[in-house]
């Protein structure tokens, strides 16, 4: 175990919006210390992007960028400024009394102050194929990728039956040929507003109680089978993609209850601020967005987050 190490800023996470809190708090001499991750909720550290390949939406990058080069510029940005960065996941930290404590499995950190951007996982659903054509026709990220050349003019398939499926598929619309959403049970749980969006759209058509069961292709996603659940009947249907959008998961467990949380686990944050219910505790990016879940959205609410924590630190300072 190392000697412990105090900070006045550490960030938690490295995606989008850890990496822009450690930029603008490097930048403003706060010598912040991240924890990167080692392989934290399967994904490495990066966060979501580097499961992605062709990022075209994120500005700056006109012929767009793949995802583990855009992180990779990230976390190069991060350390030129002084971020010392760590390979570790945090395994336990104690918000209960100042300064904060921060553990991973081979070292503590005490801070003054704690930006969590430990970001939300896609959830995905494991079938035949489903890993194989992953970022080769299978995506859980619409706005993200939908956009791709691989599924223009082509049928795709949106697997959910909430607001997000609905609002997936329509946009999909503007791209696809056809848009079938698929649903396991036989009654939607999205609002009837966006239910009737999309049942109002002439190129999407709902398939209820059924399940993909198999992704087929050569190189890219070609064809998937759904399966009827209610009769067992499996048919082949030609699709050159799949988007699931069965929810999130926020990587807030290891938070032990600390932190106010919502009825989805996200870190509850103080209106047009990144502070939670604990003073000098900040969250950005997905763990505390449920709505955008976009990259240069993240990267936003990491700026407001180190510029937050370097306001309250001032505060601090001038109170002593």
């Amino acid at each position: 175990m190392a000697e412990p190490l105090h900070t006045k800023v550490c960030i938690i996470g490295s995606g989008p919006a850890g990496h822009t809190a450690a930029i603008y708090a490097a930048r403003a001499e706060l010598k912040p210390v991240m924890f990167e991750g080692f392989l934290a909720n399967d994904v490495a550290a990066g966060g979501q992007l580097t499961t992605t390949t062709d990022v075209e939406n994120f500005p700056g990058f006109p012929e767009g960028v793949m995802g583990q080069e855009i992180t990779d510029r990230f976390r190069a940005q991060s350390a030129r400024f002084g971020t010392e960065i760590f390979t570790e996941t945090v395994s336990d930290v104690d918000l209960s009394a100042k300064p904060f404590v921060i553990k991973s499995g081979d070292r503590t950190v005490t801070a003054d102050t704690v930006i969590v951007a430990t970001g939300a996982v896609a959830r995905r659903l494991h079938f035949p194929g489903a890993d194989t054509f992953w970022q080769r026709g299978i995506s859980a990220c619409a706005v993200c990728d939908g956009a791709a050349p691989i599924y223009r003019n082509k049928p795709l398939i949106v697997i959910g039956g909430g607001d997000s499926a609905m609002e997936e598929a329509t946009f999909l619309t503007k791209y696809a040929s056809k848009v079938y959403i698929v649903h396991r049970r036989d009654e939607l749980r999205a609002s009837k507003i966006m239910q009737n969006r999309a049942m109002n759209n002439p190129k999407v058509e709902f398939v209820l109680s059924a399940e993909v069961v198999e992704a087929r292709g050569d190189k890219l996603m070609t064809s998937a089978i759904i399966e009827d659940k209610k009769t067992g009947e499996k048919r082949e249907v030609e699709a050159n993609g799949i988007f699931f959008a069965i929810g999130h998961e926020p990587a807030s467990a290891f938070l032990n209850g600390q932190l106010e949380l919502d009825e989805d686990r996200y870190i509850v944050t103080k209106p047009d601020s990144t502070a939670t219910s604990i003073p000098g505790v900040f969250a950005c990016g997905d763990v505390q967005d449920k709505k955008y879940r976009q990259a240069i959205t993240a990267a936003g609410t990491g700026c407001m987050s180190a510029l937050e924590a370097e306001h309250y630190l001032a505060a601090l300072e001038d109170s002593q």
